[in-house]
């Protein structure tokens, strides 16, 4: 059992999330396909503000878990957080690299690994910050149109241009903040 009372496995999501580049999420209600490339700073600023609040909060209440199996809002924190650092690096290697191939990542072995649930709100607070806005600055340095169609491909051979990444990354910090709060994407 961790310090924050969450021992319940994690049950690790296998779903391919890219369709969320064709239509609305149902859940979320995030319409990726209608976000503009050039949006996405800001949203991934405003994301990230909303993180801190809510890690501001009552930690204990930030630490619990809904329902056993289920990330609390911290181990969520930690994961946009992580998510923010990862995409940062893969458009980086989109810019400077033709087609580059990304590494796997396990976002569950990761979870338990750096052991989320016993990381501290307000640090987690101030590194998803810091994190979303090295991403906002770098999605807002892609210039031109030829940097907007670069690619990527993921090892399941998902593949994104810059654009279609951008669309891509910013429902996940959005989805997860409704997974925590329950509010829909206005």
């Amino acid at each position: 059992m961790t310090e924050s009372g969450n021992s319940a496995a994690i049950v690790p999501d296998v779903k391919d999330w890219t369709w969320v580049l064709e239509r609305a999420c149902p859940d979320c209600g995030l319409e990726t396909p209608s976000v503009v490339r050039e949006d996405v700073a800001g949203m991934i600023r405003a994301n990230a503000a909303s993180w801190v609040a809510l890690l501001g909060a009552d930690e204990a209440g930030v630490r619990r878990r809904p329902a056993p199996g289920v990330w609390s809002a911290l181990e969520y924190a930690c994961h946009v957080r992580d998510v923010f650092r990862l995409f940062r690096v893969r458009l980086g290697l989109m810019l400077e690299q033709d087609g580059p191939l990304f590494a796997n990542w396990d976002q569950d072995a990761t979870a338990v690994a750096e052991r989320y649930g016993e990381q501290r709100p307000a640090v987690v607070a101030e590194e998803l910050l810091a994190a979303g806005e090295a991403l906002a600055e770098a999605f807002e340095a892609v210039a031109g149109e030829e940097q907007w169609r670069r690619t990527g491909s993921r090892s399941d051979g998902a593949r994104f241009t810059v654009e279609s990444f951008s669309r891509y990354l910013v429902h996940d910090p959005v989805h997860h903040l409704f997974d925590v709060t329950g509010v829909r994407h206005a």
